[in-house]
């Protein structure tokens, strides 16, 4: 009996795992405007299936799960019809939480989740999520897309918005049109105190500081320096723009989410990175991010068919291995 405990043992010291010899958990989270599962270009559910199968990330954020409402102009687009959610989840055989709550910061969102989702917060924008024992939180946005400043200094009409020409004038046009959805966000986040890792994902219909920079406006790549207010205000509670860690040059890596159904060099369209995985948390290391699309370049990883008009951002990220019994 007693040779047979030692041999156990030192079978457990070879090859068994404890907290303090664990590797890290690492996951892959993705956030994706889906443009109703690909509906609204009468694209069949499985092209949007395929895309998520084939990245095969443990959490997603998804935008625009239902279609857009037949009256669908740049100041009033409501949803319509049911939500491609369940059909994605059910296939994938994932848990799925939809955002139903009417507020400044969802537009027909859904979080997909490999992992149980054990509830949410007070406004709907986010869940807590179990990842093997460890809490995560996964909040999902929508920002309105009116008035949209890249038109608006691009000069391309776009509703009655005006057109802009300094930084000062970015700043004001993009608080007025998003800041009521990202205080209900900011103030959203409390609930996810204490959690090992918390992750944003959204599409803000707003481009980054980070890539409006003086380097890319002598680049001529950007028309001014504006350092657009929704993204810097998660940078300022704490949060890292997961694209721009992994490839923090803005000009050799632009990271183009809007969009795949126009060329770059469209005189009616104007490209730029408006889609974002945010990631905040101790012992919480980004390992790798990706752009998702239809080609490469622009996007880092190819899918064709390509169903939606955005591009999907995927990041991947592990978390710190417990210590102690």
């Amino acid at each position: 009996m007693l040779r047979r405990m030692i041999l156990i043992g030192l079978t457990c010291l070879a090859g068994c795992a404890t907290p303090e010899t664990a590797a890290p958990v690492q996951l892959k989270v993705m956030s994706y405007n889906s443009w109703g599962a690909g509906g609204n270009q009468d694209k069949p559910i499985d092209e949007t299936l395929a895309v998520l199968r084939e990245v095969d990330a443990d959490i997603i954020g998804l935008q625009e799960t239902q279609l857009e409402g037949d009256v669908c102009d740049a100041e009033v687009c409501p949803p319509k019809g049911p939500s491609a959610a369940p059909a994605l989840a059910k296939a994938l055989g994932y848990y799925l939480y939809e955002q139903t709550a009417e507020n400044d910061a969802l537009w027909a969102n859904a979080i997909l989740s490999r992992y149980p989702i054990m509830g949410a917060t007070p406004n709907d924008l986010g869940v807590s999520i179990d990842v093997k024992g460890h809490t995560v939180y996964a909040f999902n946005v929508h920002f309105t897309d009116y008035p949209y400043q890249p038109y608006q200094f691009d000069r391309i009409p776009y509703g009655d918005a005006p057109f802009l020409t300094t930084s000062e004038e970015g700043v004001a046009a993009a608080r007025a049109a998003r800041g009521a959805a990202v205080d209900l966000l900011v103030n959203e986040l409390p609930a996810s105190d204490g959690a090992e890792a918390v992750f944003i994902f959204g599409d803000f219909n707003e481009p980054s500081g980070l890539d409006w920079t003086a380097r890319a406006v002598a680049a001529g790549i950007q028309p001014a320096v504006v350092a657009f207010p929704s993204s810097g205000a998660l940078e300022a509670a704490g949060f890292i723009d997961a694209y721009r860690a992994v490839y923090p040059d803005e000009i050799a890596h632009p990271g183009l989410t809007w969009t795949p159904t126009t060329s770059v060099d469209d005189p009616t369209d104007r490209h730029d990175r408006i889609d974002y995985i945010f990631v905040r948390g101790t012992g919480v290391d980004i390992v790798d991010a990706s752009i998702v699309g239809e080609a490469s370049p622009p996007a880092e990883i190819a899918i064709t068919p390509w169903p939606s008009d955005h591009r999907a951002v995927l990041a991947t990220v592990t978390l710190a291995t417990r210590h102690g019994l």
